[in-house]
């Protein structure tokens, strides 16, 4: 057995000693939107310090707890705070919690993340639906040996996003009157923010939108067999000519301002998973 198979069962159990519910629903909250914690009837929050083998967040805007509780009737675990590999951690290290989240028994995972907008038709606060991403600027978390117990070696990308998940999620928001735009999600490592040539080279790609998380936890998830759901908040504007300095505090604001329609649509998916 390798060693990453005796590190996550090692993990696994202190995490059920702590809270032995089974969560049906993980949750990964990107920056500016941990005000979801809120809507959780919490029945136990863990320290990342206190767990073993996990990184420690270093982020501002990233609180650092795996949440446990329940939305309505669903069982659900959230990450307060994901990790991201501009910290300093290694690909295997950034998606630990996903394959953590597994072994614990979710059966789906939704992520979130505050991200720039590189098309021309999106604004500040616009909520985007990721149906597909470009990892090619981001490490692979999968290199390496493979182990089978985990998942397959080559494990197929041809549609990363749940198509029925993303279906649901846009019935909801017809019936709550949320706008939701829908694009492809462009990873890259951080943490510097994006120039204007590379903005438009990413429009140019085919993205919507870029961020320097969720694909990797995308990938990690794949690979386990879990269906993926995701949602960026556009914070900043890449793709323009008007000069303009982004800030990470103007992307925590902007996300603030978003995170009322996020939270409305996760609840609602939540409850009809």
């Amino acid at each position: 057995m390798s060693l990453i198979i005796d590190q996550l069962k090692e993990t696994v159990g202190f995490i059920r000693d702590k809270c032995p519910t089974v969560p049906e629903v993980g949750i990964v909250l990107g920056s500016g939107l941990g005000n979801f914690l809120k809507d959780i009837t919490v029945e136990a929050a863990i320290p990342y310090e206190d767990i073993p083998y996990f990184p420690v967040s270093t982020v501002k805007g990233h609180e650092g707890a795996l949440v446990f509780g329940s939305i309505h009737d669903k069982k659900i675990m959230a990450m307060a705070g994901r990790f991201h590999f501009y910290e300093g951690y290694t690909a295997t290290e950034v998606i630990y919690p996903i394959r953590v989240m597994k072994l614990l028994g979710i059966k789906h995972l939704l992520l979130s993340n505050a991200a720039g907008g590189v098309n021309p038709d999106f604004k500040v606060g616009d909520l985007m639906m990721i149906n597909d991403h470009i990892s090619l600027a981001a490490v692979n978390p999968l290199l390496g040996p493979n182990d089978d117990l985990l998942g397959p070696r080559f494990p197929d990308m041809s549609e990363p996003y749940c198509p029925k998940l993303r279906a649901r999620a846009n019935a909801i928001c017809a019936s709550l009157n949320i706008p939701l735009k829908e694009g492809v999600y462009f990873g890259v490592t951080g943490p510097t923010f994006e120039t204007r040539a590379e903005y438009r080279m990413i429009n140019r790609l085919g993205a919507d939108a870029v961020g320097m998380s969720t694909v990797q936890e995308t990938i990690a998830a794949v690979h386990l067999g879990l269906p993926v759901f995701a949602v960026s908040v556009i914070t900043d504007l890449g793709i323009t000519d008007r000069p303009a300095i982004i800030t990470h505090e103007e992307v925590l604001e902007a996300a603030g301002k978003a995170e009322p329609l996020l939270t409305a649509l996760f609840k609602q998916l939540i409850i009809e998973l």
